[in-house]
């Protein structure tokens, strides 16, 4: 059975979807009429995510195959092909202005790329285990990355260093993001829980805790007053950023719920 691990909106609208497979495809969906508009082929292994650029013109894809690809939306062509992880591409990220893109690989490592040249501008070493999910900052200037040694890490996009190591998860974390004004990193993990921290002081903030298995994937809301997490639960929540309230748990799903998106 093909599975369909990774979607996102172009632009934050709901105009087109890009989606990563196991059948090796990324593929652009016209969100209006579901009618697929491009498939983009090229990967030789299950795509494990996929994001649009902030202009909507490009898409990146990370893959089993080890790669990150860089995809023009209107011809479908492949711009650039990134090759330096020697594992699996886990998760990849535009940066706010485009021109950079992050990874995080199962070989450990979160590298910084140059989306016009494919040049690697940095490579973050740190984590001892595998990274599921890497994002920017909203200003550029900061990636953040959560990895199966139970770390959340926040570094310096220019310089490459480590910021701060944010510890208290006690299993694998899977997803990370950042809030829109960057002052907060959520993250969500195989321990169940939902936590946010202050990206400043790497303090906890919160800790949310409903979900009754693992935590696939958390966001922010646009506002940064609200934060959505998907579990292998089958359930997603919907929680007060600031006060750790559950407000809602939607239900209906019948399988992991492994990214739930924001308006």
């Amino acid at each position: 059975m093909t599975k369909i691990w990774r979607t996102q909106a172009q632009n934050g609208m709901l105009k087109q979807v890009v989606s990563g497979s196991s059948d090796k495809s990324v593929c652009i969906w016209d969100a209006l009429n579901g009618e697929l508009v491009r498939e983009l082929k090229g990967h030789t292994g299950p795509v494990w995510s996929v994001a649009f650029s902030p202009n909507g013109k490009q898409v990146v894809s990370g893959s089993d195959d080890n790669s990150v690809r860089i995809w023009d939306v209107l011809t479908g062509d492949l711009v650039k092909e990134l090759n330096h992880h020697t594992d699996w591409v886990e998760s990849v990220a535009f940066s706010p202005d485009g021109k950079q893109v992050v990874s995080g690989s199962d070989d450990k490592s979160v590298c910084i790329w140059d989306t016009f040249t494919g040049d690697l501008v940095k490579e973050l070493n740190g984590h001892t285990e595998w990274v599921w999910s890497v994002a920017f900052s909203p200003d550029g200037k900061q990636v953040v990355s959560g990895s199966h040694d139970k770390s959340v890490c926040i570094w310096d996009a220019l310089t490459g260093e480590l910021v701060k190591e944010l510890t208290g998860h006690t299993d694998s974390v899977g997803s990370v993001a950042f809030s829109p004004d960057g002052k907060w990193v959520v993250s969500g993990s195989s321990d169940q829980s939902v936590c946010i921290w202050d990206a400043l002081t790497g303090d906890l903030v919160n800790e949310l805790n409903w979900h009754m298995n693992s935590v696939q994937s958390v966001a922010f809301s646009p506002d940064g007053k609200q934060v959505v997490s998907g579990s292998s639960d089958q359930s997603v929540c919907i929680w007060d950023a600031f006060t750790g309230d559950l407000l809602k748990e939607l239900t209906g799903h019948t399988d992991s719920i492994r990214d739930p998106g924001r308006e």
